[in-house]
């Protein structure tokens, strides 16, 4: 089986194909089947060449892009393996043009290099951008879930009670006042079941905190966090109705925040952290290295 060939994808081999090309040299590892790309319709229409619309609204492109990432981030396509853009375009039939644009996203994250004389080769993980928002939704869903969840846990352990010791206090009104819906959407949201509202407004929520810390770093990991949410198996994915102790503990934190006490924030923060759906365990424990 090709390299390039995901096992949710039954690329079929050209018509005028003779014999195994390089990309059929490499077999895919024992591993967890990773799950199926998250565009409707991708495996047909990727192989036959249509432009489609993908889950980032990207295309054909976006596709490939997704595709020829999730097998690099799940280790089907190891370090250093050569890429080469005429057996890509073959595998999935596509033109030059979307293969050119899709390898320049992926060096764009670090996940490929390409020089002359060298062509183009998958990066070691040391060399990805392991902040970019679809290596977290790649790794999170694929074989390194564990891994994925636990670290981006551990992040938002790091940066989300300061970021809302720093929030107390001075968010504008308007900005406080939309803090105070959106509590309350979530606790509606939560009464009904509604998952997908549930999982916007804590996005929102948990966003605009960090915007209002006034550390313009911490809010560029603003789209971490909310990535971080999405990914984690907690309200925004699950199946489960969310619980009446994370909306209660959102309202505490909001309140917090309004009154300008940030230790009552931090530790709002700190206690839902612990008890959200996506955690198994509650705080993070030094490790042997």
């Amino acid at each position: 089986m090709s390299t390039l060939a995901h096992p949710t994808m039954n690329t079929a081999r050209p018509s005028d194909a003779v014999g195994p090309t390089e990309l059929d040299r490499f077999s895919y590892a024992e591993r967890p089947t990773p799950p199926a790309p998250r565009w409707e319709g991708a495996e047909s229409e990727l192989r036959v060449g249509r432009k489609t619309t993908s889950s980032r609204g990207r295309g054909l492109h976006g596709q490939l892009v997704q595709q020829l990432g999730q097998m690099i981030v799940s280790g089907d396509l190891g370090a250093d393996r050569p890429l080469v853009p005429e057996e890509i375009g073959q595998r999935f039939e596509v033109s030059r043009t979307v293969v050119r644009e899709s390898l320049r996203v992926l060096e764009a994250k670090g996940l490929v290099s390409a020089r002359p004389n060298v062509g183009t080769r998958v990066r070691p993980v040391s060399d990805w951008n392991l902040l970019d928002p679809d290596i977290i939704e790649w790794r999170a869903f694929g074989p390194q879930r564990d891994e994925q969840r636990r670290e981006l846990f551990e992040l938002r352990w790091a940066i989300e009670p300061l970021a809302a010791r720093l929030a107390a206090g001075h968010g504008r009104e308007d900005v406080q006042q939309r803090l105070t819906e959106l509590a309350e959407l979530m606790g509606i949201a939560a009464t009904q079941g509604d998952v997908v509202g549930y999982g916007r407004a804590d996005l929102e929520l948990h966003a605009l905190i960090l915007q209002m810390a006034g550390n313009r770093m911490l809010e560029h990991l603003s789209s971490i966090v909310g990535c971080s949410l999405q990914v984690s198996g907690g309200p925004a994915t699950s199946c489960e109705r969310p619980s009446e102790s994370a909306v209660n503990l959102h309202t505490r934190l909001v309140d917090a925040l309004g009154t300008g006490d940030g230790t009552a924030a931090d530790a709002a923060v700190r206690a839902l952290l612990t008890v959200h759906p996506e955690v198994e365990h509650s705080v993070p424990a030094p490790r042997e290295h």
